[in-house]
């Protein structure tokens, strides 16, 4: 017997399934994740919808562009998400201390 409602069900969308796929976002110019570099500053998830809150290394990033794509096909990539906001912002500003420990390590800097 095929339940019709089973088959309507929509995958869950979770902050962790978000972090997961976002974990596969680089900064071209520096060879770490953008989660583990500590750009991701808020998920929100609204139903279909996912916006992030997120920062660049620097301001004058020329990468911006290109980073909040990928961030937005990554999140659309996620079964049950239709619509991705990508929002960048430079208050708090990016700092060192806001990667985890493996990216400091892996950049040189412990």
């Amino acid at each position: 017997m095929n339940d019709s409602k089973t088959a309507e069900m929509k995958p869950d969308v979770t902050v962790e399934r978000i972090y997961e796929v976002l974990r596969r976002c680089n900064d071209p110019e520096i060879p770490v994740n953008i989660v583990d570099l500590g750009l991701i500053y808020q998920i929100k998830i609204k139903g279909d919808w996912v916006g992030i809150t997120m920062t660049l290394t620097t301001p004058g990033c020329g990468m911006g562009g290109y980073i909040a794509n990928d961030v937005k096909e990554k999140l659309l990539s996620i079964p049950g998400v239709h619509e991705a906001e990508v929002k960048i912002i430079w208050e708090p500003q990016w700092n060192k201390s806001m990667m985890t420990e493996e990216a400091r390590k892996r950049l040189g800097f412990d």
